[in-house]
């Protein structure tokens, strides 16, 4: 019995030291990407927070792609009318 005590009590002596292992060597990754400016997150090392970015406003030929295509999916029947309609006014901000 004193064997599968020892045995359990190391297995978890084992998975705590994997595990410290880990959590140093992310500390040790995380620490080089900071100095080299290289964040996972495609952040600027130092810089908190996300910043918002107003939406750019479609240029005019988007609208007439995007309607041009609506018309031909309402022409081949796979939208009815009504969902062109809805669309359009969506895309036109009507």
């Amino acid at each position: 019995m004193g064997g599968l005590i020892a045995a359990r009590a190391a297995g978890r002596m084992g998975a705590r030291q994997q595990y410290r292992t880990m959590a140093r060597m992310q500390r040790r990754r995380s620490a080089f990407q900071d100095r080299a400016g290289m964040r996972q997150d495609f952040e600027p090392a130092g810089q908190q927070g996300y910043e918002e970015e107003a939406p750019a406003a479609p240029a005019q030929a988007d609208y007439t792609v995007e309607l041009e295509r609506l018309a031909q999916l309402r022409d081949q029947g796979v939208i009815t009318a009504e969902d062109f309609e809805a669309k359009k006014r969506q895309v036109l901000g009507l």
